[in-house]
Parts: structure tokens; C-alpha cells; sequence
């Protein structure tokens, strides 16, 4: 019998921990403390070679069940649509125009903190109504 394995999502983006603490909104996830030794963030940044500083961030699910979310910063822009994306489970259980009046109300929120609305999936045979998204650097994701 196999054991389930934590894991983490990594995402490449340009400027990591403005991406991080976008996610930290959305998910009500946390930044971690500055490392060991440093009173900020600042401090420890302030403490890299100019070409370290800003080169990745991470945030965690305070309740410690999600996975970490770890942002790397890479030299090449988002080009090309993703591969994998994150669903935010904002209406579960919700059907018809009280689903999408959550999604809505949560795009709303999150339009405020930077992202971008692409586009309303209507429910169909198969599938209940969501929302698609784009992070503060074009990262898609769905709200679900």
C-alpha cells in the first residue's frame, strides 16, 4: 500500500512575493516568519547579493492541511496558457443564480486585490457555473 505524499505548488512568476501575498489573500494563507536570525523580510533581503534579493517567496495554509505555495522568480514572461491551475472551491454545495452570485461576490473581492476576470463557465449537463480568473501576473485559476 502506497502512503500519500505531501507536496507543494511552485509557481514561476517575475515578482514572487507579490504574487505570494496575493495567493495569501485569496486563500487565507499565511507568509512564513523572516528566516532565523532576521527581524523582517527586509532585513533578510537587505542581507542577499542584489542579484538573490526577491528571488522567491512562500506561503502556507496556517491550518497546515493545504499545500505550501512556493513562488520562484524566472527571467522569462508567462507566454502561453497554463498547464495546471488552481480551482478555489468558493461554491461548494451552491447551485443556479445563488452560485453564481458567490462567484461573483468572491471575483469581486479578488478583482480589488489585483486579478483580473476573464470569463463566467455557464453550468451545463455536466458541470456546475465558474468563474474564470487571472492572478496579478496572468496566472490563470477558477473560481469553483
Amino acid at each position: 500500500m502506497s502512503s500519500i505524499k505531501k507536496f507543494q505548488v511552485t509557481f514561476d512568476c517575475a515578482d514572487p512575493e507579490r504574487v505570494a501575498r496575493f495567493w495569501c489573500e485569496v486563500l487565507g494563507y499565511v507568509a512564513p516568519p523572516p528566516p532565523e536570525g532576521f527581524a523582517s523580510w527586509d532585513e533578510y533581503r537587505r542581507s542577499l547579493p542584489a542579484e538573490r534579493r526577491g528571488e522567491w517567496f512562500a506561503c502556507s495554509d496556517p491550518s497546515g492541511v493545504g499545500p505550501r505555495l512556493y513562488f520562484q522568480r524566472v527571467p522569462e514572461d508567462k507566454v502561453v496558457k497554463n498547464r495546471v491551475h488552481l480551482d478555489v472551491r468558493v461554491a461548494t454545495g451552491l447551485v443556479g443564480e445563488e452560485r453564481v452570485a458567490a462567484l461573483e461576490a468572491e471575483c469581486a473581492r479578488l478583482v480589488a486585490l489585483g486579478a483580473a476576470r476573464v470569463r463566467l463557465l455557464p453550468a451545463d449537463e455536466e458541470n456546475e457555473s465558474c468563474l474564470v480568473m487571472r492572478d496579478v501576473e496572468g496566472n490563470e485559476f477558477c473560481l469553483d
